[in-house]
């Protein structure tokens, strides 16, 4: 990786102290470059002193794909005017971010290190509730009039789109500012300088609230292939957009966060390297407590079929090949239903269809599986009665499995409940359970 390799060129500079190469060489590299750079810089010291040397037009950039860890060194060893500067220079959106990850103390110091426009403009988007839309937003777009021509538009953005999030979308308002329609930059380029803007309007456009999820703004960038979406209040006034990179932040932490759940810890919230001891304690001992006393109810099933067991001890050996496949089955099957919920792929009123499906799917697994196990029994053991009792109770264990792999979701999801974070553990429990009901009463029946 590049920062890795220009490491030692940096301490090198640092140690001979030759500030300007430094400076001008920082200057000829982009800002997601000198990010990483300076997360590879053991030193916090040295961490601080190119920082410092970063061009002020590219502070704020670099200082905005730091993560928060990193972010609050800089603080803390900054001076007032330094940190003033580059919170300044941050976009609003990004520098709603930070204070929304940074403790309350700092929070409110970099508050009052800001020009009152902006601090009354960062406590507005503050004032939105967590993971909705406002909070991602920012108030810096182009907006025209439908009754301007083309080429007076075209001048209002050349004035203005500079200090734009992004000008590749422009949104037409009315005279009290509610949205009519969003146009590309490129028709706007290619129409002729003297037409109205409305000239070329379809009025046809897709906007979100500022208190929707976020998650529905992720769900509609990517339905309708948009580089920003329109942030509107109730009555249909343009306060912001949404842009694209804002998007993809959104996403990445949607990933994260799914696959925390999906190991049973609950989401962090923060990147692992943020997270105190005492956070990742709390996060996992939750469900680690849950899964150790449901052990307990498994020991209890094994002591009900203990004459079972002890007359055939073989029937011990296939105990966790059994439990594995049921369990690698739900995981499959829940896996599957729970991001197709998540995609609005199915809904709650397809449950029947689901579990229809599931089912149908879970017979040729079933039978391949106990086919498969009893040949593998046989073969092994060469006692018939016990390669029957394993194939049988791997038939009827996948199909189950399958079956509540797809129904627990739904039902999560009906009690409103998340059914990435539980569906998981209840699983683990609830197969390891039901399987070794399966397996013994199966057992006890063929074996007399």
């Amino acid at each position: 990786m590049l920062e890795k390799i220009l490491k030692p060129e940096v301490k090198e500079m640092i140690e001979k102290k030759e500030w300007r190469e430094l400076r001008e060489w920082l200057s000829s590299l982009p800002a997601a470059d000198i990010a990483d750079l300076l997360v590879e810089l053991e030193n916090d010291e040295e961490m601080v002193i190119v920082f410092r040397l970063v061009p002020r037009e590219s502070r704020a950039d670099v200082f905005g794909l730091l993560d928060v860890e990193y972010q609050i060194k800089l603080i803390k060893e900054m001076s007032n005017k330094h940190i003033q500067d580059v919170i300044s220079d941050l976009t609003p959106d990004d520098r709603t971010e930070l204070f929304e990850e940074l403790p309350g103390t700092i929070t409110q110091r970099l508050l009052t290190l800001l020009p009152p426009e902006d601090r009354r403009e960062s406590l507005r988007l503050l004032g939105y509730p967590e993971n909705s839309v406002g909070r991602l937003m920012t108030p810096d777009y182009v907006a025209v009039h439908p009754d301007w021509t083309i080429a007076k538009a075209l001048e209002h953005i050349r004035r203005t789109g500079k200090d734009a999030e992004t000008i590749n979308t422009v949104y037409v308002i009315d005279e009290e500012s509610r949205l009519i329609d969003d146009l590309p930059l490129r028709r706007l380029i290619l129409a002729p300088p003297e037409d109205k803007v409305e000239s070329i309007m379809d009025r046809t456009y897709v906007a979100v609230s500022a208190y929707e999820d976020q998650e529905q703004a992720v769900k509609i960038v990517e339905k309708y292939d948009l580089v920003a979406i329109p942030v509107v209040d109730s009555k249909n006034v343009l306060i912001g957009i949404v842009t694209v990179d804002d998007i993809l932040d959104v996403l990445e932490d949607e990933v994260t966060e799914d696959a925390h759940k999906g190991g049973a810890v609950l989401p962090l919230g923060m990147s692992y390297s943020a997270a105190s001891v005492l956070t990742l304690y709390k996060k996992r001992i939750v469900w680690l407590s849950f899964l150790a006393l449901s052990g307990f109810l498994t020991g209890n099933v094994l002591s009900t079929f203990q004459n079972t067991l002890s007359s055939t001890i073989y029937l011990a050996f296939f105990i966790p090949v059994l439990i594995g496949t049921g369990g690698n089955t739900s995981s499959q099957s829940a896996t599957l239903v729970i991001r197709a919920l998540a995609l609005g792929d199915i809904t709650m009123k397809k449950w029947l269809k689901v579990i229809k499906k599931e089912f149908l799917v879970g017979m040729p697994l079933g039978l391949s599986m106990g086919l498969v196990l009893f040949i593998w029994v046989y073969l092994w053991k060469k006692e018939l009665v016990i390669a029957l009792v394993v194939g049988i109770s791997a038939s009827f264990i996948v199909v189950w499995a399958n079956i509540i792999g797809s129904i627990l979701p739904i039902i999560l999801t009906k009690i409103k409940l998340d059914p990435a974070v539980i569906s998981q553990p209840l699983l683990s429990t609830f197969l390891d359970i039901s399987g070794l009901l399966i397996y013994f009463s199966i057992a006890t029946m063929i074996i007399k």
